[in-house]
């Protein structure tokens, strides 16, 4: 990508509204492709680094040659497609990712690659020649339910992988590591070990993703599309247990159990009764126990539970509330152990930082939707996505949401395809007034 920075501020020469406009039948084809070729039990999966996220990296990659667009990839199999602009400095990027979690939606991550695709066809079709090199990216492995790590893609194309993690991290369903994965679909292991960057920051002028939203603020407000003004960070526990001891239920009085359930369930008591006094104090938080199992090994109707296993998903807009919360929950459980004579294993640990979009960014969005007449109103971003790196990378950073009944990560995802031609009106008449470079 080209030196240099866009304004990403209010749109300084708008064009006429029709021009180039969009090609969402070019979505609406390669959706039906995706759905077709990576259905699953009545959902979608496209497991990162696996043939799903394969398939859906060939569809759009053939359909890129296709419109003439120069396309490569790099050590991490992240995909480039780009169109060549009037200047090549500074360029522009549009991307999301293309893999799913297991029986999840079609149109999660995928909505934000299609959208580049329609937006670079539409200014083909048209004969339109974009200001700047418009490059959409299809990113790999963003869904951290695969690799137990969070944008494998994108920190790899900066060169910000751990190279301890193309061995110790490995996929959920086979147990195979990240590196022999990246391997097998083409990548080169050896290079993301050196940490070779095939995105240089300063080189990248703006970062779009556009994306479904998933959850219900968009058809709360009635509006097709949100302009994202955050993404919260977040620590997480995923394999956490809470270890006691066994005892028989009609044998073992209250004073002398070791009660793994009875301590879990006052933690999440006391998780919740914390979130509670922050959130009416005005901090931005939300906390999450997802699962929580006893042992089916071991447990049985007359037995005091001697283990439980849970996970801990603790996100935030605020570096300050995540520390402070990480303190609290320490602490906490030190007390409930006392209290009900057990431990508490919260094992590996893993994060991601809080991410702000770029104001200017999100200004010249906020003018183009009103400029269009289309709702688009300011929100959060409860979410981790790519645009996150980006953004913490000193990138200006915004983010597209669309509108999508039924949340995602499930089989419903119900994105409505007239709401996602009112996002790529947005995206296309964005780009083509980004003609300023940032001082």
């Amino acid at each position: 990508m080209p030196t240099g920075r866009l304004a990403g501020a209010v749109p300084l020469r708008p064009p006429a509204a029709a021009l180039g406009a969009p090609d969402v039948a070019l979505a609406e084809r390669l959706f039906a492709g995706l759905r077709a070729g990576t259905g699953d039990r009545g959902g979608i999966t496209r497991a990162s680094y696996g043939p799903g996220e394969a398939f859906a990296h060939a569809l759009v990659r053939q359909e890129a040659l296709s419109l003439g667009l120069e396309v490569h990839t790099d050590a991490a199999s992240n995909l480039y497609m780009t169109l060549r602009g009037r200047t090549a400095e500074p360029g522009l990027m549009i991307g999301s990712h293309l893999d799913s979690v297991p029986c999840g939606g079609n149109f999660d991550g995928a909505a934000g690659v299609l959208m580049g695709l329609s937006v670079v066809s539409g200014y083909l079709r048209a004969g339109v020649v974009p200001p700047r090199d418009i490059t959409v990216m299809a990113i790999r492995a963003e869904e951290s339910a695969w690799f137990n790590a969070s944008y494998i893609g994108s920190r790899a194309a900066f060169g910000l992988l751990d190279p301890s993690e193309l061995d110790a991290v490995v996929r959920s369903d086979d147990g195979r590591s990240l590196g022999e994965h990246v391997r097998a679909v083409g990548g080169d292991p050896a290079a993301l070990r050196a940490r070779s960057a095939s995105l240089d920051p300063a080189r990248i002028g703006l970062f779009i993703e556009p994306h479904i939203e998933q959850g219900p603020f968009l058809i709360a407000r009635d509006a097709p599309v949100g302009i994202v003004t955050g993404i919260r960070g977040s620590f997480r526990h995923r394999r956490a247990a809470c270890i006691g001891a066994y005892a028989h239920s009609g044998a073992t009085p209250r004073t002398l159990r070791q009660d793994a359930v009875s301590a879990i369930a006052a933690l999440v008591v006391g998780l919740n009764e914390l979130w509670r006094r922050l959130e009416d104090a005005g901090e931005d938080l939300t906390v999450t126990v997802g699962q929580i199992a006893t042992d089916p090994a071991e447990h049985a109707f007359s037995k005091v539970a001697g283990r439980v296993d849970f996970s801990l998903d603790v996100r935030s807009q605020s570096d300050d509330t995540l520390r402070d919360v990480r303190t609290s929950l320490y602490r906490l459980a030190a007390d409930i152990a006392a209290e009900y004579r057990v431990g508490f294993d919260f094992g590996p640990l893993t994060d991601s930082r809080p991410a702000v979009m770029d104001a200017g960014v999100v200004a010249g969005l906020a003018g183009t939707a009103q400029a269009l007449g289309i709702a688009a109103p300011l929100m959060a971003c409860g979410a981790g996505h790519d645009a996150a790196v980006f953004a913490n990378l000193g990138i200006p950073t915004g983010m597209l949401f669309i509108r999508n009944q039924n949340g995602s990560h499930n089989p419903d995802e119900a994105m409505d395809i007239a709401d996602f031609a009112a996002a790529a009106a947005i995206l296309s008449r964005f780009c083509l007034s980004c003609e300023g470079s940032r001082p």
